[in-house]
């Protein structure tokens, strides 16, 4: 099929395919070759790169992974599917994806870059039940959220310095939703390239009374801002004033903050709080399925379905034995993990 010039801004598929093409050539692939490593036929390829049909999800994360694009094709099908970004949003996932450094300021919740599925959910869900978006959205705007997430492990990797308000451990989705998160907090705090402080509340009325915001820098060296307002989002340019006041706003957070070690101790004791309030032996099940995952062998595996952020694991040879919780993100990773074959043979 002859290759069409496309405007990526015609259509979502069209901004797909035209990506999908640029990343191909990047690898020096052709398109038959690009399907033979996928496992689809090259005329498939083909009518998407030329916004003929849409990409299928399943095709566009076996592209992510081959072509080594850390998540970016994803991160712009589940941006083009959803219809309920904020204004000005969609433009800043573009940056974002592309910037060399990140600072940012949040407050009250997880920064979105941090957040586990659960902890995403329980906030997305939230904003459902108060109307702010559709029930049917909840799903889209989650893998937005999760999507840009490829940013962390980027190769070369981004710095990322993250100031949060301590309001941001608050209690969210219940105790083994928020003990994964706080996991969560702790694994990335441990990314070479990232650097996680907290402001505690006892700074009181010193802390900026300002919303949240993110200092991005281009590839060209400048700097960019991203803010929030309930109605929108507003990206501004270096050279609109308000860049500079930004900076050192944060660089004041980051002095007066708790160091990374400190911060660190603080997530801990959190986690120990959570952990306290509902010990894992509260959550006990009553209802166990068998898993598909099972071999035929007898050497079967349980899981318990409906516990929130969390998914207990048995041996259904002992089922009075001692059972296994895996966060519901761990839990979704191997489930993708065994589908997409990281485990070989089962």
């Amino acid at each position: 099929m002859p290759q069409q010039d496309l405007d990526p801004t015609s259509s979502p598929s069209a901004a797909i395919g035209v990506q999908l093409r640029r990343f191909r050539k990047a690898r020096g692939l052709t398109q038959i070759g690009l399907g033979q490593r996928i496992n689809y036929s090259d005329s498939l390829i083909s009518m998407i790169e030329n916004g003929d049909r849409p990409a299928p999800l399943n095709l566009v994360r076996r592209c992510d992974k081959e072509l080594d694009t850390c998540g970016a094709l994803e991160l712009l099908y589940w941006t083009a599917k959803s219809s309920t970004l904020i204004g000005g949003f969609v433009a800043f996932i573009e940056h974002e994806r592309k910037s060399t450094a990140f600072k940012i300021y949040e407050l009250n919740v997880i920064p979105g870059l941090l957040q586990t599925r659960a902890y995403a959910s329980a906030i997305v869900d939230a904003e459902a039940r108060r109307g702010e978006i559709p029930q049917d959205k909840v799903s889209e705007r989650v893998n937005v959220r999760m999507a840009r997430q490829a940013v962390l492990y980027q190769d070369p990797a981004p710095s990322i310095r993250i100031v949060m308000e301590e309001s941001c451990l608050r209690p969210v989705g219940g105790p083994f939703v928020m003990a994964e998160q706080l996991r969560r907090l702790q694994s990335v705090a441990a990314l070479p390239h990232v650097t996680l402080q907290i402001a505690p509340s006892s700074l009181g009325e010193n802390l900026p009374s300002l919303l949240p915001f993110t200092l991005l820098t281009t590839p060209t060296g400048t700097w960019m801002a991203y803010l929030e307002t309930i109605q929108r989002g507003y990206v501004e340019r270096e050279d609109q004033g308000n860049i500079r006041s930004l900076g050192r706003t944060y660089d004041w957070l980051q002095v007066q903050a708790l160091s990374c070690a400190d911060s660190l101790a603080l997530i801990r004791a959190r986690l120990k709080e959570f952990h306290a309030m509902f010990p894992i032996a509260a959550a006990k099940p009553n209802s166990w399925l068998k898993s598909s995952y099972s071999s035929g062998g007898g050497n079967c595996i349980e899981v318990a379905p409906g516990l929130p952020g969390i998914l207990p694991v048995r041996d259904s040879k002992d089922p009075e034995g001692p059972h296994l919780a895996f966060g519901s993100d761990a839990w979704q990773s191997f489930i993708t993990g065994v589908k997409s074959g990281d485990f070989g043979t089962i």
